[in-house]
């Protein structure tokens, strides 16, 4: 199956070389350009991407306020947002992640860990195991938004207890690989409990199970220590 991308960002030199990149892939292929948030939205609507790699900071409609309309739309259920970042010194990101984003990537990351990200992203994961991920999840989503939560607390009742289990070490930023060694499972049967637990809270990919997680307040996070 061929990966169909859409390039959201507002600096056309950096989408050429992005396009350049992934049409030299036999599983990808760029389907459109968008160089504001605006021009995204509509264009995913005409599209149908796969993926939509997504500037954060873009004049006019910026691309927080296009991710959280993309993943509000039902009718685009598929499409996933991977936000592209100065990594975890933007709040932004967060905000994303609390909108749907399933992942976030900086924007000197190599070739190699692009394509590999747009990948994992296409293939229904999320990009919320690196050090700078959790990192940035402990310091954004730690502090809960008024009234924004995916999910109700008492709503986590229809999860079994193995599912909150490894819905909690999968909030804490641990690879399935991991869980299944703390917890004495397959990965495989870790990414089963995954799945299922996305499906009974309704969350679009592990990333906005990660933030359901955070925001009913299943996983309180450690505040992160003081900067001198």
């Amino acid at each position: 199956m061929t990966i169909r991308v859409l390039l959201a960002d507002d600096q056309a030199l950096l989408r050429a070389t992005f396009r350049i990149l992934i049409d030299s892939c036999d599983d990808m292929v760029v389907v459109a350009e968008a160089a504001d948030g605006r021009e995204a939205v509509d264009l995913t609507r005409t599209t149908r991407p796969d993926i939509v790699l997504m500037d954060i900071r873009m004049p006019g409609t910026d691309g927080l306020a296009a991710t959280t309309t993309l993943c509000a739309d039902q009718d685009l259920a598929a499409t996933r947002v991977l936000i592209l970042t100065t990594f975890e010194t933007d709040e932004y990101v967060a905000r994303a992640l609390r909108a749907g984003a399933s992942g976030f990537l900086g924007k000197d990351v190599g070739a190699d860990v692009l394509l590999t990200g747009i990948r994992t992203v296409a293939s229904g994961d999320s990009l919320l195991s690196p050090q700078a991920t959790r990192a940035l999840i402990t310091r954004f989503l730690a502090t809960p938004e008024p009234d924004n939560h995916l999910a109700a607390p008492e709503l986590l009742a229809a999860l079994t207890a193995r599912e909150r289990e490894v819905m909690t070490l999968a909030a804490e930023g641990q690879s399935n690989a991991e869980i299944a060694g703390v917890l004495v499972l397959s990965p495989l049967t870790v990414r089963t409990h995954i799945q299922r637990a996305m499906n009974k809270l309704h969350a679009r990919d592990r990333a906005q199970l990660v933030v359901i997680a955070y925001q009913s307040g299943l996983v309180r996070p450690t505040p992160p220590p003081p900067r001198h």
